[in-house]
């Protein structure tokens, strides 16, 4: 005969051990939640083709002749192990016209076995225009590019704003309502090829956060973003407004001075990346330097001391 109380013994037992297993899984779980309760900052410092500028397109060189091609940029970047390039459209065969798919993908596939990714691309336009027709062939141009940025599957495409057209000079919502109608169809293009619309604040129409935010907003599409543009607050403090608009933020031009590109005063990397560890931003971090009163630019110079002086502000933050 089995003894009941055995069984019985064992039944409690048995639930207890499950109850208990049960009571340490939840507050396990529970732990690991409130020790990182979001993602960590995390950032890679890249290139912006920008950079490269004159060398591509023969300005300042000799017999104003193109001295580098983007594919060779890009064997340049896997020289200096730059992990990523934002391949700025205008440095394409052919544009505004879209390249070829033969050249779209020989540069992906270069950039691939490089192993560095493509960050961006972008174009210039004018959805500021007080002529619609105007907006409507850069709406239309935009959509174009947005088809060679899946192609080279760069996740975002840059999009200006626009110069402040004369006579709008204090009319500035009415030109806004014109550039949010453009950047909403975009955006809703975007969609349908997986590309997110970069909206960048270039001292033109958009020149402070608040400015960015209400565009960026209006749109109100998850597939359209801020490329912040560092060097292009015109504010007394960029800094302040750099920190206001990073969660609103798609990607990024870093540049050498905060204060715009003929200013002397360089920007302050320690401060500005405790403000991006502090908002929490993860993604790209490309670097764009720029000519400077005319006098040409040496990238093959000014991108390694930016890059070395932004990647050690990081290596000191994120240790």
């Amino acid at each position: 005969m089995k003894n009941p109380f055995i069984k019985n013994s064992f039944s409690g037992n048995f639930f207890a051990i499950v109850l208990a297993a049960i009571a340490i899984c939840f507050l396990s779980s529970q732990s690991l939640f409130a020790q990182n309760p979001k993602p960590q900052s995390h950032v890679k410092v890249t290139l912006n083709a920008f950079s490269f500028n004159d060398q591509m397109t023969g300005k300042g060189q000799k017999d104003n002749k193109p001295t580098m091609t983007l594919l060779e940029v890009v064997d340049w970047c896997a020289t200096q192990n730059i992990e990523a390039i934002d391949v700025t459209g205008y440095y394409f065969p052919g544009y505004p016209e879209v390249p070829t798919d033969e050249y779209i993908y020989e540069l992906k596939r270069k950039a691939f076995k490089l192993g560095i990714d493509i960050s961006g691309t972008g174009i210039r336009n004018n959805f500021a225009s007080p002529d619609p027709k105007v907006r409507a062939a850069d709406v239309e141009l935009a959509k174009k590019w947005i088809v060679v940025a899946e192609k080279l599957g760069a996740p975002v495409i840059r999009l200006f704003a626009g110069a402040i057209p004369n006579g709008y000079e204090n009319k500035w919502d009415e030109v806004a309502g014109w550039m949010i109608e453009c950047y909403k169809e975009c955006a809703a293009f975007g969609e349908k090829h997986g590309v997110i619309i970069g909206i960048q604040n270039h001292g033109d129409m958009l020149q402070t956060a608040e400015q960015c935010i209400k565009i960026v907003k209006a749109v109100n599409s998850k597939w359209a973003g801020i490329i912040l543009d560092t060097g292009n607050f015109k504010v007394k403090d960029p800094y302040v407004d750099i920190e206001t608009i990073i969660p609103y933020t798609v990607n990024w031009q870093v540049k050498e001075s905060v204060f715009g590109v003929n200013s002397p005063i360089k920007t302050d990397f320690p401060r500005l990346m405790k403000i991006i560890k502090r908002s929490g931003y993860r993604g790209y971090l490309p670097v764009e330097t720029l000519t400077v009163k005319d006098i040409p630019a040496d990238p093959f110079k000014t991108v390694p001391a930016l890059l070395k002086d932004l990647k050690a502000a990081m290596d000191k933050e994120y240790q």
